[in-house]
């Protein structure tokens, strides 16, 4: 079962998974699915520009993986762990996937799908509910969020 300990671990294979998508000028938010023993079932980073694909969010490439090495679309022995706050879309997939439990960093005030009191982790008229942790590692998940986008507004103010 993993602890309050373990998740600052798991959360750092996350945050290696953000600074992969960084690498490739992918919006830097790293995901990782691990079961109840704390084994990485899953990492992946965001691939949407570079797939072309809306639904390219590292939460979704993540529980995808999961899903098939599972052999199961059911993750409800899982913990998701994710670097940034998930989106509704995100939110969406978890109660589809039926996740044990959402662990994120980063707030996200403006897309975040319970800053956007968006809270259907919760919602009983779903058939899925599951408890959540928020701002693990916030600082340095954060922080690279930053960094990503001043860098991306810097270059578009030297195009001007």
């Amino acid at each position: 079962m993993l602890n309050f300990d373990d998740y600052s671990w798991v959360m750092s294979v996350a945050i290696d998974e953000a600074y992969k998508a960084y690498s490739i000028d992918e919006v830097p938010v790293g995901a990782v699915v691990v079961d109840n023993a704390g084994n990485i079932i899953s990492q992946k980073h965001n691939l949407k520009e570079a797939s072309n694909d809306p639904c390219g969010h590292a939460e979704i490439l993540a529980i995808r993986d999961a899903c098939e090495k599972l052999g199961n679309w059911r993750l409800s022995d899982c913990t998701l762990f994710v670097t940034l706050e998930p989106c509704p879309m995100c939110m969406s997939a978890l109660v589809q996937s039926r996740i044990g439990k959402l662990v994120f960093g980063a707030y996200d005030p403006k897309g975040g799908a319970i800053s956007l009191n968006y809270n259907l982790y919760k919602d009983k008229r779903l058939n899925h509910n599951f408890n959540i942790i928020g701002g693990v590692n916030h600082f340095e998940t954060s922080k690279i969020l930053s960094r990503f986008f001043r860098e991306k507004r810097s270059s578009y103010k030297k195009k001007e």
